[in-house]
């Protein structure tokens, strides 16, 4: 199983990362890397992030970047 990222921007479209996304093996090193690279994200344009695993979608929504702007 591969745990990835998909990048939007604020409406949900999809945004490219500044930052070379990875591909996981693990659920904790995804959330790991982006607790670490969120703010780069952020500042390159990404407004939110949804995690996959392989097609499926782990959380009911997308998770804001901005949630210390709220």
């Amino acid at each position: 199983m591969a745990w990835t990222w998909r990048f939007e921007k604020a409406d949900g479209s999809e945004a490219v990362p500044t930052v070379e996304p990875e591909e996981f093996t693990t659920q904790g090193d995804a959330e790991s890397w982006v607790g670490e690279q969120w703010r780069d994200l952020r500042d390159g344009g990404v407004d939110q992030v949804r995690l996959f695993e392989d097609s499926t979608e782990i959380y009911a929504g997308p998770m804001s970047l901005h949630a210390d702007e709220e």
